[in-house]
């Protein structure tokens, strides 16, 4: 490893010196494209983050694509229905690795207020492996590009190899989740116990 020091002299003299790992991230973090879809009132703030006021091209993701498989961050916008739940898993299990997952809104992350109704899933981090969450009711563009840049600077501190590297480059980690189908009462599975489980409350 080169010291900091040291790569800011060589800077200086026009020599630009990096790693293999740093050059990989970066092209990463500044290309994130995200899925071009949206369920609820949340998705309204979401394309107003991509027009001239707040301009999300400044990141490098402007490039709203409308396939799964061209895409590589989920932006889950509003409210996630029991019907819609499938559909969701389905199109991320459909989008190529490395992927990510932005819950956007209150409702994406808790139900929000509609939390106590019979067809609204309490969060779809029960389903899918969310990296950042937006509170809000709905949050407004700048909280979305804020999400965006704590989104790359996750994908910057990635390491490529050891324990801790990311999951897609874990090959023992998986990349697809089971789709939920409609049972009697509710969806099967209600949730991903590798993914999420219910805090013990003692009263």
């Amino acid at each position: 490893m080169i010291e900091e020091g040291l790569k800011n002299e060589l800077a200086k003299q026009g020599v630009v010196v990096t790693t293999i790992q740093e050059l990989y991230n970066w092209g990463r973090s500044n290309s994130v494209w995200p899925l071009s879809f949206g369920l609820a009132c949340c998705a309204i703030e979401m394309m107003a983050a991509s027009m001239a006021k707040w301009d999300i091209a400044r990141f490098g993701s402007e490039v709203f694509r409308p396939s799964p498989r061209q895409a590589d961050l989920m932006i889950v916008a509003g409210t996630v229905t029991k019907k819609m739940a499938p559909q969701v898993v389905r199109l991320y299990n459909q989008m190529p690795e490395p992927k990510y997952i932005i819950a956007m809104g209150a409702c994406a992350i808790s139900g929000g207020p509609f939390k106590q109704g019979y067809n609204v899933l309490k969060g779809i981090d029960r389903l899918l492996p969310v990296d950042i969450h937006i509170p809000g009711c709905p949050p407004r563009p700048e909280a979305l590009l804020h999400a965006l840049i704590t989104l790359q600077k996750k994908i910057e501190s990635q390491v490529l190899t050891g324990p801790n590297r990311p999951r897609h480059l874990d090959a023992a980690a998986p990349s697809e989740f089971p789709v939920p189908e409609f049972g009697e009462h509710d969806i099967v599975p209600a949730m991903n116990p590798q993914l999420w489980k219910p805090r013990l409350v003692v009263r």
